[in-house]
């Protein structure tokens, strides 16, 4: 058996030397569940508002968006001192850091006794946690494969980690089930949150046990703050290139918009209808998010080969208009509840992970080889300063106005970069730099909690 055939994975993924198919396969593991436990916060946190903390139903808007804020405000500061640490320590202690983190923050969640205390647990715990995994996933994704199979690897991550979310936001049903044997409301949502730990330590195991030890002989450049800020977005002069900055920026905001707000809705419309919060809860995750998320996997590998066979730009234009679809469709549907509603929730899953991959295709080859660093960590920037603004905006709108609210804000959006991309296709109709084609780190655009 040759060298070449003993760093196969799935058959068809050739890994980097050193690189063997047992930590390629821990890797895959480690994916499919890295994103799901990350974004899990937004089903945890729902149920405690609504059921240890019984926040009205006209605040947890703007207390949702407030989280989700000063998280990111924290991990902004985060990520370069956790980029720089895994390329001095071991990236698999890092990931099991990650994990464990995330597995103390499930455990402590549903002991909250004030606003106070879901501020802190999320604002040390979870994003200490949601850091580590999301520097530790994007960095093993580049160490592992072969540079012919770099791309087959991401596609294959990037499946994996959209089947995680839907699959492990099931476990939002289980506190109906430990209500039916005997458990009250807080003692359910307890024991649902410690399931979660137990698999976040699981998860560190498996990655301290079988990733690869060390960091590689060579690691790649990191870029700084300073890069970033004045390299990176000083090519924000090429209008293809700002027009990829401002679809991040919208991407990022619709899946925030997606993981919490389509579940506060369908959480709030179900206890209006009569059900208890757990049971509002699982409804909604398994009828509206759990669907979205589904119709984004299904989408993807149909939408691949349609942003390869256009121009990017008109490829994105196109993509804006399918989420502009998904997120005003919302408009005609009333309640969230009702059987017509997965056909919006499908829209809406199809229009959020079209733009998303039509940005990284774009950013992937407008970013410059010399640049290509810089650009990339200004591009997730601008995905995470579209989180912070579009959160600070829909959060009280979707109290004082209207639940549908936050996805009419992406909506307009979206129209609004449609018109964009048209313009740049008239200023900028071809591609500034042809062979600087190459995929963004996809947990940095992933991870939306």
């Amino acid at each position: 058996m040759t060298e070449t055939s003993l760093r196969k994975l799935l058959g068809f993924i050739d890994l980097a030397p050193g690189v063997l198919p047992r930590h390629g396969w821990a890797f895959l593991v480690a994916a499919f569940l890295s994103i799901g436990l990350m974004i899990f916060i937004s089903a945890g946190q729902t149920y405690v508002l609504n059921v240890n903390l019984g926040i009205p139903d006209n605040e947890q808007g703007s207390i949702t968006s407030s989280l989700i804020i000063w998280t990111e405000v924290v991990a902004l500061l985060l990520f370069i001192p956790a980029g720089i640490l895994i390329d001095h320590i071991s990236r698999r202690a890092i990931y099991a850091a990650g994990f464990l983190l995330l597995a103390m923050t499930y455990a402590v969640y549903p002991f909250a006794d004030s606003l106070t205390d879901l501020y802190l647990y999320r604002c040390t715990l979870y994003t200490f946690g949601f850091v580590a995994i999301t520097a530790a996933l994007s960095t093993v994704l580049v160490d592992y494969p072969a540079e012919r199979s770099r791309g087959k690897l991401v596609a294959t991550v990037g499946f994996l980690c959209g089947l995680g979310v839907a699959v492990i936001q099931g476990f939002s049903a289980l506190p109906p089930w430990f209500m039916s044997m005997g458990m009250n409301a807080i003692e359910a949502g307890q024991a649902m949150h410690f399931a979660i730990a137990g698999l976040c330590v699981c998860a560190a195991v498996l990655v301290v046990t079988l990733l690869k030890p060390g960091v590689p002989v060579r690691t790649r450049k990191r870029p700084t703050a300073r890069d970033i800020f004045i390299g990176g977005f000083s090519e924000a002069r090429n209008p293809r290139v700002l027009l990829a900055y401002s679809a991040a920026f919208i991407a990022r905001g619709d899946q925030a918009v997606n993981a919490f707000f389509l579940i506060l809705w369908g959480t709030l419309a179900g206890k209006a209808a009569g059900l208890t919060p757990a049971e509002a809860l699982a409804a909604a995750t398994l009828t509206m998010f759990v669907p979205a998320q589904i119709a984004a996997l299904v989408w993807a590998p149909i939408l691949g080969p349609f942003l390869d066979r256009f121009d990017r730009v008109t490829a994105l234009a196109i993509c804006m208009v399918l989420a502009a679809i998904g997120n005003l469709a919302l408009l005609l549907l009333d309640n969230p509840r009702d059987s017509i509603g997965i056909l919006f929730f499908i829209l809406l899953g199809i229009g959020q992970i079209s733009v998303f991959l039509a940005a990284q295709s774009l950013i992937g080859q407008e970013a410059p080889v010399a640049r290509r660093g810089a650009v990339l960590g200004a591009f997730n920037v601008s995905g995470a300063i579209g989180i912070l603004l579009i959160v600070l905006v829909g959060g009280p709108l979707f109290d004082t106005i209207d639940p549908r609210a936050p996805f009419v804000v992406v909506g307009m959006i979206n129209v609004l970069l449609f018109f964009g991309c048209v313009l740049v296709l008239r200023m900028a109709p071809s591609a500034a730099s042809p062979d600087a084609s190459s995929s963004p780190q996809i947990a940095d655009e992933q991870a939306n909690p």
